[in-house]
């Protein structure tokens, strides 16, 4: 599966303009007017699409056009559903409204999709299909036919609803500080004080109020955990893992890759990390560091406060990236003129941060819950990466080739982040600052690592296990935790608190093994910062060229556009640390 570094020849799209005067597709088989309501008004289309003939291949191309079309219509109404709940959790009719797409629309569809993908499979004329162009696409309608299982709409349809109750679990989660209400995204501002009670104390109400819903999130979990095996059972698989990795067409890597890339985390990133804060401890003049003391900063030295409110971490986003490209400041502008930003954190907010394809109207719609810390700007670039990614393939012409990989999709996010720190000068008229940015940047592209490989391993045992008590979950869970800790940082009589540690990733509720695409994805944006480093252009030249292709080419043709190999071996992994170590020296 490990290939040599490539360059991004045979896959050239810059000669193309880049616009970001995005258009809503124009319809050519569903009305204007159309909207998706109720599966009653859906379904002939879909009988529509069933029952015609194909009799050519220029039948089969105006039908392919035509699914493309449905599917970005449902596609797009879902999207928005989802993020106008995620945006207010208390609103119940927004809440029923994402439920009955869900469990009244989406469960009648999927007997259709089925049958229109082994209608395509099975017509003369697919075989004459550009195999270049289609490959990807046809490989994921034959992964689909394989796994669709009837018995399985009707959970599939319930797991959609229940995943988004941990949301309304963590949306309601706040604290009070001086007498002031916060979410616990606004409370995190607080670990950065310098004054060393002020974040004991904070970060212990955090914990507290967390530890008032573990019951819940323990509940909720059980209770997916039960209904994912069962569809996994019901397909033919021995596990959830087994099954989730073919759904998510992890094509080009297995498990025993994720084990390898758990074994390098521990072998070569650790001590980094073990050095990292080992270095925090003596800036701020500790003899032991605890977990409120990881963000701080020294007596005397204020916290980093790049900005006030989301309008102005918006339009010093928009000043960053117009020095990088303004191709990819109009991205933003853009979305900004159609209103697709809520970024400010509030209570009855989801937590977390998205960015949201909307496939029919081209740009899409960037969640998260800003409340004026450094963590946030690296958030907002990441999340600008994406929609950047969303802006670069809606050119393309075909729905279905606009399903990327999630390896490539966060690669388009994490390199935004190392790219954008040479002008985060936007940011920061300090020139120290600035470095301490880029330092707190740096520090995070390490760190992260461990925790990515402790969510990924965490879920191989509980889809292997999942019968396993809430009691068998929580010591499996230490043990975990404990494998991939340094001895830096001070846990004593904190154990209650990381018990639940990981009831605080939303990935594990709602888009389970979506986790170690990040830390694959890192290794591919350190390798693009790398170029980026030789030389800015050809870099961006890189980016915009995997970017541009889509999911029409597979995961390691992709990397290849990029100038990057497809490798999370031990040796790749400790040449790219080694990396980012000298560049944090440099700081």
């Amino acid at each position: 599966m490990f290939y040599p570094l490539a360059t991004s020849r045979g896959f050239n799209f810059l000669s193309m303009t880049l616009s970001a005067d995005i258009q809503k597709l124009q319809r050519r088989f569903l009305p204007n007017e159309f909207t998706v309501t109720t599966w009653d008004a859906l379904e002939p289309y879909f009988v529509n699409l069933l029952d015609r003939e194909i009799n050519s291949g220029a039948n089969l191309d105006e039908w392919l056009k035509d699914i493309s079309e449905v599917e970005a219509a449902i596609s797009e109404d879902a999207c928005w559903r989802q993020i106008k709940m995620t945006c207010d959790t208390t609103d119940k009719t927004l809440e029923e409204a994402f439920a009955y797409f869900c469990m009244e629309i989406q469960p009648k569809l999927q007997p259709y999709a089925d049958k229109l993908n082994k209608k395509l499979i099975e017509s003369p004329f697919t075989a004459a299909l550009d195999r270049d162009k289609f490959f990807t696409y046809l490989r994921s309608v034959r992964k689909n036919i394989d796994l669709f299982r009837e018995e399985n709409i009707p959970i599939q349809a319930e797991l959609s609803v229940m995943q988004q109750q941990y949301g309304a679990i963590a949306g309601k989660m706040t604290v009070e500080v001086n007498g002031q209400e916060y979410t616990l995204q606004q409370a995190s501002k607080f670990l950065e004080s310098a004054d060393r009670q002020l974040r004991e104390d904070v970060y212990r109400k955090i914990q507290e109020r967390r530890l008032q819903d573990k019951d819940a999130m323990h509940n909720l979990y059980t209770e997916l955990i039960e209904r994912r095996d069962k569809v996994a059972k019901n397909a033919g698989f021995e596990n959830y893992r087994d099954y989730k990795f073919v759904e998510l067409g992890r094509f080009d890597y297995t498990k025993d890759d994720c084990y390898k890339f758990h074994e390098s985390v521990k072998l070569h990133v650790l001590p980094l990390v073990e050095k990292i804060y080992e270095q925090k401890k003596k800036k701020l003049g500790l003899d032991t560091l605890r977990p409120w003391d990881t963000e701080a900063e020294p007596a005397g030295i204020k916290p980093l406060h790049p900005f006030e409110g989301g309008k102005e971490l918006l339009a010093k986003t928009e000043q960053c990236f117009t020095k990088l490209n303004p191709f990819f400041a109009d991205c933003l502008r853009k979305m900004d003129e159609l209103k697709h930003f809520d970024l400010d954190s509030r209570k009855g907010k989801a937590p977390g941060g998205y960015n949201c394809p909307l496939t029919e109207s081209g740009a899409p719609f960037i969640f998260m819950n800003a409340a004026g810390q450094m963590g946030d700007v690296t958030t907002m670039v990441h999340e600008g990466g994406h929609a950047i990614h969303s802006f670069l393939a809606h050119k393309l012409e075909l729905s279905a080739f606009k399903e990327y990989p999630m390896e490539i999709a966060e690669v388009a996010s994490m390199a935004m982040e190392l790219f954008s720190m040479d002008h985060w000068d936007a940011f920061f008229d300090n020139a120290d600052d600035l470095r301490r940015a880029k330092e707190h940047q740096l520090e995070r592209v390490i760190t992260i690592f461990p925790w990515i490989a402790i969510i990924d391993k965490f879920q191989h045992w509980v889809y292997e296990h999942p019968a396993h008590t809430i009691e068998e979950r929580t010591s499996v869970w230490m043990d975990i935790l404990q494998e991939f800790s340094t001895n830096s940082v001070d846990f004593t009589e904190l154990q209650e608190y990381r018990k639940i540690g990981w009831q605080r990733q939303l990935h594990l509720f709602e888009v389970p093994f979506y986790y170690i695409e990040y830390g694959i994805a890192q290794l591919g944006a350190i390798g693009l910062w790398m170029q980026f480093k030789l030389s800015n252009q050809q870099a961006i030249d890189n980016y915009v060229n995997a970017l541009s292709l889509g999911g029409t080419k597979t995961l390691p043709q992709l990397y290849e556009a990029a100038g990057l190999k497809f490798d999370f071996s031990p040796a790749h992994i400790k040449g790219l640390m080694d990396f980012v170590k000298a560049e944090m020296d440099k700081l």
